[in-house]
Order: structure tokens, then C-alpha cells, then sequence
């Protein structure tokens, strides 16, 4: 759902495409519309490219050395870094170990396909990282305004983020096709994973 914030903040020319990916009546993305808007959300997230490999391997059609196992190293690999060096008061450094707890489990979950848990647990580790970047401003109601204003695409990131990771996710999450559910899920990896 474009929150009133985050709908001003969304470049005219990203809105359809961000709307087409998660309308804006709150629900997820449509089983016949959701592969094609999901690349093209990766294509204005600039990792079109990685996104594509990733879906394809993800599938069982790529070498092992592009698969999805080397890709979710990656995301491992980056996403420890990213986590480790955030800069924070000394009391939210538990926060930060319990978090870099959280992705093997959820490394696990994506190589078992167990999309919708995964997805659901990727949302809320989002959230977390969010907090560990911006600190106390991840929370408040204008943060996607606040991340669009430092860079677009960062800021269509922390949209998408919200999007999983808001109270009405999960509804659409459980219900949507395994498909759609992988392809939501792509477009966080990749985009973290290059980050």
C-alpha cells in the first residue's frame, strides 16, 4: 500500500510500476501480474540484470557458479558486513548480534523454497536493519519520504521493505502463489546483496 507519505515521495514515473507490485488497496501483487512487475520494480531498482540470474538460477537454470546457492552467500556475506558495520550506541549492539542470528535461519528457509516464512522473516529482518541504519527515524511515519529525499532508489527500497515487513503483509503473503512469493522475495536479495 503507497502510504500518503511515501505516495508523494514515489517519483511520478515509479508509480505505476510500484503500484502494479503492491496496489495500493493494500494486498500483494497478483499471481498474472506479479512476475512482470517484479522485474520491472527491479529495473528501477537498477538490478535488473542481477535480478534476472537470480530468478533464473532460482529456477534450476543457471551453472552452480551463478545458482541460487552462490547468490545466497552472497547475500549472507554482504548482509554480515552491512550489519557489522552499522554504527550504534553501545545498548543496541545486542541488537545487532541478534540480528546477524536471524540470517542463517532465513538463508536455510529460502534453500528449503519455504517462500512465504521466508518472505515474512525477510520483511522483519528489513525492519531491523532499518533501525540499525536510521536509527529511531525507521519508525517514524515519514521514514520512506526521509530515504526518498536522500537517494530514489534507496528510497523505493524502504518502500518495498515496508511493504513486506507492514501489518497487512502477512495476509497476502499466505495466500499468494509460490511464483510471486519467490519473485518479492528476489528482489530484497538482490538488491541487498549489491548494496
Amino acid at each position: 500500500m503507497l502510504h500518503s507519505c511515501a505516495n508523494y515521495a514515489i517519483p511520478e514515473e515509479y508509480r505505476r510500476v510500484a503500484a502494479e507490485l503492491f496496489p495500493a488497496d493494500g494486498g500483494g501483487p497478483a499471481a498474472c501480474v506479479c512476475p512482470q512487475a517484479a522485474r520491472a520494480f527491479a529495473g528501477i531498482l537498477g538490478i535488473e540484470e542481477d535480478y534476472r540470474k537470480a530468478l533464473t538460477a532460482s529456477r534450476g537454470g543457471a551453472h552452480p557458479e551463478t545458482g541460487l546457492e552462490a547468490l545466497l552467500e552472497s547475500f549472507q556475506n554482504n548482509l554480515d558486513l552491512l550489519i557489522q558495520k552499522t554504527w550504534v550506541d553501545k545498548a543496541d549492539e545486542i541488537r545487532k548480534e541478534k540480528l546477524q542470528e536471524r540470517i542463517p535461519p532465513l538463508i536455510a528457509e529460502i534453500k528449503e523454497g519455504q517462500w512465504a516464512p521466508a518472505l515474512e522473516e525477510f520483511g522483519s529482518v528489513l525492519a531491523e536493519l532499518a533501525y540499525l541504519f536510521f536509527g529511531a527515524q525507521s519508525r517514524k511515519e515519514d521514514f520512506t519520504e526521509y530515504t526518498f529525499r536522500i537517494d530514489t532508489q534507496m528510497g523505493l527500497f524502504w518502500w518495498y521493505g515496508a511493504q513486506i515487513g507492514c501489518e497487512r503483509a502477512p495476509d497476502w503473503i499466505k495466500t499468494a502463489d509460490a511464483e510471486c512469493l519467490l519473485a518479492v522475495l528476489l528482489l530484497g536479495i538482490c538488491y541487498l546483496t549489491d548494496f
